[in-house]
Formats: C-alpha cells, sequence, structure tokens
C-alpha cells in the first residue's frame, strides 16, 4: 500500500501548505457538525416542527460538551505538532510515543467524564434554559442518548489532533465521510422507517460517532510512523499529560464558555413562541457549519506554529499567522455573505413551515455579515495557543465573549426585547475580544519568542 504523503509543516510554501493541509480538515470538521445538523433536518422534515424544536433546543448544550471535547483535542495537536518538531532536532521518538499514549488516556476519562454529566444533568439544564413545556422531554430523551457518543467523539477528537499534528488530514476525512454517510442513512431509518423522533435521530448519531473513532483509533494503532498509538501504561508520562491539559483544558474552557455565554441568547430566544425558537434553531446550523470551516484555519495556524516553534524555525510563526488569518476571514466574509443571499433556501433544509423560515431569516439578517469579524479573534487565540500561552487568552474570552455578553442580555436586549438586538451581541464582543488578543499575542510574541 502506497504510502500517502503528509503536508511539511516546517518547510516549503506556508500559503500552499496551509491551504491544502486546511481543506481536508475542514470538510472533516464540517462533516461532524453534520452529525447533529443532519439529525435536525430529518426531525424537523420528516418528523413535525416539534421534534425540529426539541433536538434544536439541544443545540447549545450539545456544544457545551462537545467544545470541551474538541478543546481537549485541539490541545492533542499542538503537543504532539510540538513534539514532532522538537524530534525532528532531537531524534527522540520516545517521547513522541509517550504524548501519544498519554493524550489517548487522558482523552478517554474526559469523554466518560462529560458523558456522564450530560447525562446526568439534561432536564435540569433544558429547564434551566426554559426550554417549552411542548419540547422538554423529546430533548432530555435526545440529550440522554446522544450523551453516550461522547466518549467515542473524545477519542475521534484525540485522533483527528494527532494525525493532524503529523500532517495528515486527509485520512480523517475519509472516516468521518463514511460515518456521516451512515448517520444519515441511519436517520431516514428511525425516522421514516421505525417512526421515531428525537430518539431516533440521536441514536443514529451515537452508532455514527463509535464508527467514525473505530476507524480513526484503527488507523492510529496499525500505522508504522511517528503518529502510532502503542497501547501500554508504562508510556504514561505525566509531564505529557500536564502539557495536553495545560493546552486542551483552556481550550476546551473556551469553546464551552462561548456555549455558556450562549445559553443566556438562547435564554432570550426563549422569551418567544415555539415558532421563532424553531426558527432559531434552524438558523443556528449556519453558525456552527460556518464556525468549522473558519476553525480549520484556526487549527492550522495552531499546528503550523507549534511545529515551526518545536523546530526552532521563529521566523515562520507572524507569516503563519497573517497567512491563517486571511484565509479565515476570507471564509467568513464569503459563506456569510452566500447566507445572506440564500438564507431562506438554507432554511427550508430544517423545515416545511414558512412561519419557521420567517422567523430564522431574522437572525441570518444580522449573523451573515458578522462571521468574518470572529476571524481576528479566533486565529489569534489558535496562535497564541501554538506558542504555549492558553490561559489568558482564555480570561480575555470570558471577559470579552462571556461577561460581556450577559451584560448585554440584561440590558440592551432586555430594554428593546427584539431578536435584532439579541443578536447584534455577537459582532460586537468578537470585535472587542478581538482587539484584546491581538494585544496579548504580539506582547507574547515579542517577550517570549522574538527577544530570546
Amino acid at each position: 500500500m502506497t504510502k500517502q504523503k503528509t503536508i511539511d509543516m516546517t518547510e516549503g510554501s506556508l500559503p500552499k501548505n496551509i491551504l491544502f493541509f486546511s481543506l481536508p480538515l475542514m470538510l472533516t470538521q464540517m462533516l461532524e457538525v453534520l452529525f447533529n445538523l443532519s439529525d435536525v433536518a430529518i426531525a424537523g422534515k420528516y418528523a413535525d416542527y416539534i421534534a425540529l424544536g426539541a433536538v434544536g433546543s439541544t443545540t447549545l448544550l450539545v456544544s457545551l460538551f462537545t467544545g470541551i471535547l474538541i478543546g481537549v483535542g485541539s490541545g492533542v495537536n499542538v503537543r504532539v505538532a510540538h513534539r514532532l518538531g522538537a524530534q525532528k532536532a532531537d531524534g527522540d521518538t520516545s517521547a513522541t510515543a509517550r504524548t501519544i499514549y498519554t493524550a489517548f488516556a487522558v482523552c478517554g476519562v474526559i469523554g466518560i467524564i462529560v458523558c456522564l454529566v450530560c447525562g446526568i444533568f439534561a432536564r435540569p439544564m433544558l429547564e434551566a434554559l426554559n426550554t417549552k413545556d411542548e419540547l422538554i422531554d423529546g430533548a432530555v430523551l435526545y440529550l440522554h442518548i446522544y450523551s453516550l457518543g461522547m466518549p467515542a467523539m473524545a477519542l475521534y477528537n484525540f485522533g483527528n489532533g494527532v494525525l493532524s499534528a503529523c500532517g495528515d488530514t486527509k485520512r480523517p476525512l475519509v472516516y468521518l465521510s463514511a460515518a456521516g454517510v451512515l448517520n444519515v442513512l441511519l436517520n431516514l431509518f428511525f425516522v421514516i422507517v421505525c417512526k421515531m423522533a428525537a430518539d431516533g435521530v440521536a441514536l443514529a448519531s451515537v452508532i455514527a460517532q463509535y464508527v467514525s473513532a473505530g476507524l480513526i483509533l484503527r488507523r492510529l494503532l496499525t500505522t508504522d510512523d511517528s503518529c502510532r498509538l502503542r497501547l501500554s501504561h508504562r508510556l504514561f508520562d505525566k509531564k505529557a499529560c500536564k502539557g495536553v491539559l495545560m493546552i486542551g483544558v483552556p481550550t476546551g474552557m473556551q469553546n464551552a464558555i462561548f456555549a455558556v455565554a450562549n445559553l443566556f441568547v438562547q435564554t432570550g430566544v426563549n422569551h418567544f413562541d415555539a415558532i421563532m425558537v424553531s426558527g432559531n434553531s434552524a438558523a443556528a446550523n449556519a453558525d456552527t457549519l460556518i464556525f468549522n470551516v473558519m476553525s480549520a484555519f484556526y487549527t492550522a495556524c495552531a499546528s503550523f506554529i507549534s511545529r515551526n516553534h518545536g523546530a526552532g524555525k521563529n521566523d515562520r510563526i507572524m507569516k503563519t499567522y497573517g497567512i491563517s488569518l486571511a484565509y479565515s476571514f476570507a471564509a467568513g466574509a464569503v459563506f456569510g455573505g452566500s447566507l445572506l443571499l440564500f438564507g431562506r433556501q438554507f432554511l427550508s433544509l430544517f423545515t416545511n413551515e414558512p412561519r419557521v423560515v420567517e422567523a430564522g431569516m431574522q437572525r441570518v439578517m444580522i449573523m451573515g455579515w458578522s462571521y468574518c469579524i470572529s476571524a481576528f479573534m479566533d486565529c489569534t487565540i489558535a496562535a497564541s495557543r501554538g506558542i504555549g500561552r492558553s490561559v489568558v487568552p482564555t480570561v480575555i474570552v470570558i471577559m470579552g465573549s462571556c461577561v460581556f455578553r450577559v451584560i448585554w442580555v440584561y440590558t440592551v436586549f432586555a430594554h428593546f426585547m427584539t431578536i435584532p438586538s439579541l443578536y447584534l451581541l455577537y459582532s460586537f464582543s468578537w470585535a472587542i475580544t478581538a482587539a484584546a488578543e491581538i494585544a496579548y499575542f504580539m506582547h507574547s510574541y515579542k517577550k517570549f519568542i522574538k527577544a530570546p
């Protein structure tokens, strides 16, 4: 079998390599989103708007928990990339093996913990969000089943982080493509043939998640390169564990903070009727899709910076940051603009009810032009993570994207009580947070990278 070519992060053209690294990753992350997106679409099209609202009411909680797992996977990516960069200089392959096994153990444990928390506290969390009475039972059932797939999701993100750090973003795409097709087919089978609703689409997602995790672990266990996972508890390394957690936990917290801040937004949405809630649920799928497209460039930014930093090629750090920022901004502008033009057609994928489409368009008209602003914040956070600075950026996010949003909900939105006044908080909070993140990254680069 021919060995698949990987991207060299420390040599060659940065614009070309970052783009070729990001494109498969972009498709992979879009497919990962399709797990939940296809749940919402099929529930809305083949069940009813109550099923759509029930599944959609869980979107922010699903984002909260999956954000933690994706964040830990990002920590794996950065630490393995840094170790591979250092390995190129010192030739120590055993340190890389210890890092990979330790990351596997950490992700497995965190996946189980997230599964238990999500399953046990599903109803209290949904009640805290003021979920509508007609939606809450279906939403609780969906979360109970969906939570069973969290350990598999944790292991898939671990594997994706390792393979991406090695420069291989194509295999995770292939594995997730297979699982994604299975997910859609099972969704249709459970909802149309078995006459299930929220429970059917959740079950389909869980099965698909275990398939994707199984495929990526099989690759890591059988490969003969530096990415190989060796299952031996003797490889567990406390220093590697600390390294993964020091990047992964703040990154996971950062993702969770976004979701927590959005819980307050969801609470604001829940002041309106079930039609508005369902329209918001349909429109929110565009957020997840576009953010994951842009996120591919953030992963590339962190991976390339960490790999070059580990290899001592610090002259490529700022170039990587600038190129990744340009790509992510362009992606936000193009996809956001497309949503403004084709918003009704997009929303029609999730519902047959015209009133739900019109309700969703109120959100689309605000968010469509705002996505590109977030690139300045998220890409800069990824750059800071790539040079090993993750705690302060998380604190900045807490202040700019959590505290600020809560204040906005209870002041500006409380005064106007309209959907536009609620969603304008995103563009304002992104701009404020971006300014602070850029200032911190520039300071850290000069102090920890350029000065020595």
